[in-house]
């Protein structure tokens, strides 16, 4: 992709995160789900790790290289004529002008970091040490004058075993990332918990991202939350997953 359009399409995708409240990027694998969710109006689209990694028969967690990941995103982001985000779990071991260089040149203008370093064990990057490479990615976008949305996520929450026992770290973590540049924030496995989502959403400035299910849960009460930008991260396609099952169950006999 030329890089006007990619720099179009970046700037478009900062507009729509103001323009929408909540921004809903539909989390997609494929050139068929990514067209398909484009037809429907959704005006920018994500792709995840996690059903991308299940499309390709690979593991997620970094299951692939990053050399995989571009090749199997390219043709998804040329196929639609809206801004793709893409999720780069936690960067694949690259330094941060590696990763931007890499998404932007498929044409790619957002990203997700996450702060579990699955490549060393799954070990939790330091508040700081996550900081510091999503400053490093926010430089590197800055550098070749492309807008790349950094969309910076803690998987405190997830790893905890009392989610509210963490909520001060976390906040901690979501402004330390904001401070170095992240456009948006995302502390994943806290959807369901109003008392949360309302604590995080009034602890920073920038648009908080939660995963969202596509049929059991409501846009409504996501807006009335605060919540700024909702993803599916893998709900989708496993909803998609059941519904398939089910149509196919009578045929299997």
């Amino acid at each position: 992709m030329d890089l006007r359009t990619t720099v179009e399409r970046a700037q478009r995708l900062k507009q729509l995160h103001a323009e929408y409240k909540p921004l809903v990027l539909p989390t997609v694998w494929d050139v068929w789900s990514a067209r398909t969710a484009a037809d429907a109006g959704f005006p920018a689209l994500t792709i995840g790790s996690h059903p991308l990694a299940d499309s390709r028969g690979a593991d997620d967690h970094e299951g692939q290289t990053f050399e995989e990941v571009l090749a199997a995103v390219g043709p998804i982001i040329a196929a639609v004529d809206v801004p793709v985000s893409v999720d780069l779990e936690a960067g694949y071991g690259q330094e941060p002008a590696d990763l931007i260089a890499g998404l932007t040149e498929v044409g790619g203008v957002g990203l997700n970091i996450e702060d579990t370093v699955h490549s060393e064990g799954g070990r939790v990057r330091s508040t700081q040490e996550h900081a510091h490479y999503i400053a490093g990615l926010r430089a590197a976008a800055d550098d070749v004058g492309i807008p790349v949305w950094v969309n910076g996520r803690t998987d405190l929450f997830l790893h905890a075993e009392n989610a509210s026992d963490v909520l001060d770290e976390a906040v901690e973590r979501l402004r330390a990332m904001e401070q170095a540049g992240a456009d948006s924030v995302y502390p994943v496995r806290i959807q369901d918990d109003d008392d949360l989502l309302m604590a995080v959403t009034g602890a920073v400035a920038v648009p908080v991202n939660s995963t969202a299910h596509p049929v059991k849960h409501d846009l409504e009460r996501f807006r009335r939350l605060g919540v700024g930008r909702i993803t599916y991260g893998p709900l989708l396609q496993l909803a998609m997953t059941g519904a398939m099952k089910d149509m196919l169950g009578s045929w299997a006999r």
